[in-house]
């Protein structure tokens, strides 16, 4: 049991990278049974490991389960503790995320950065509606000042467009933008930035929080300009609820990691 704790993650059909999706797939298996009494941290080779009654945990490709903060590695350690009868990966994004840096991140950092990289060239922050005007105004109130930011502090000029037309970004843009990607080597620290990137669909908003200008509940919140003007007029769907949801706790525990990774 404790060797397939987190197999279900290696199942071919279980890698969706979509956490509602994923969470959907993990909800027909059978969970396993919580089988410890305590989940703890202990210092294990300069690092910090999660350990189950002593014992430390590993990730689906046999590595152990370890951080490079006392910190982040609680955050694991938390969430083993909350879990009850059973354990719930799909309830566990902060170890989830740990285990992609450990077994895929750490080998191959900057496909990853390249991948977030892509979202700037065509960030959500980019694209504006052209009607109606309170939507337009809302956008703008709202998005410019982290352009403003981006061009100002990063020396990335991104362009803006209306409707959903891709438009091309300057080539310096891009360039200034992946020269700051480029700051970040924690495999734990790059994990995180994919996550909110995927996320809020903006790289500018993942590299804001990254760096400290805005928190990630700002970050959230400007993430949902749009569907949040279509729930105060249409009102909201549940299930669309049900699914936000699970995608603000990967949220939430991406930014936890990374301020507990960048606090080293």
């Amino acid at each position: 049991m404790r060797n397939d704790l987190f197999n279900m993650d290696k199942k071919q059909d279980l890698s969706d990278p979509d956490p509602v999706r994923r969470a959907q797939i993990q909800s027909k298996l059978p969970l396993p049974k919580r089988f410890y009494k305590e989940a703890a941290v202990a210092e294990h080779d300069g690092k910090f490991a999660v350990k189950l009654d002593g014992r430390a945990v590993k990730t689906p490709a046999r590595q152990t389960l370890a951080l490079p903060t006392r910190a982040a590695a609680q955050l694991i350690a938390d969430e083993f503790s909350a879990q009850e009868k059973q354990i719930d990966p799909a309830r566990m994004p902060a170890t989830r995320l740990a285990n992609t840096a450990i077994d895929g991140i750490v080998n191959d950092p900057q496909a990853v950065l390249e991948d977030v990289l892509r979202f700037a060239s065509s960030d959500m922050l980019c694209y504006r509606a052209g009607s109606p005007e309170r939507l337009v105004n809302r956008q703008t109130e709202l998005w410019d000042p982290i352009i403003d930011w981006a061009a100002s502090d990063l020396g990335a000029r991104f362009v803006l467009a209306e409707g959903v037309m891709h438009v091309e970004q300057p080539r310096e843009a891009l360039g200034a933008f992946s020269v700051h990607l480029g700051q970040f080597n924690d495999p734990f620290a790059i994990a995180a930035l994919h996550t909110i990137t995927t996320l809020t669909g903006s790289a500018i908003l993942a590299l804001a929080v990254a760096k400290g200008e805005i928190s990630g509940a700002e970050a959230w919140k400007l993430a949902h300009v749009d569907e949040d003007w279509t729930i105060e007029h249409w009102g909201e769907d549940a299930e669309a609820a049900a699914r936000r949801a699970v995608r603000e706790r990967e949220m939430i525990a991406a930014v936890r990691i990374l301020e507990a990774v960048s606090a080293s």
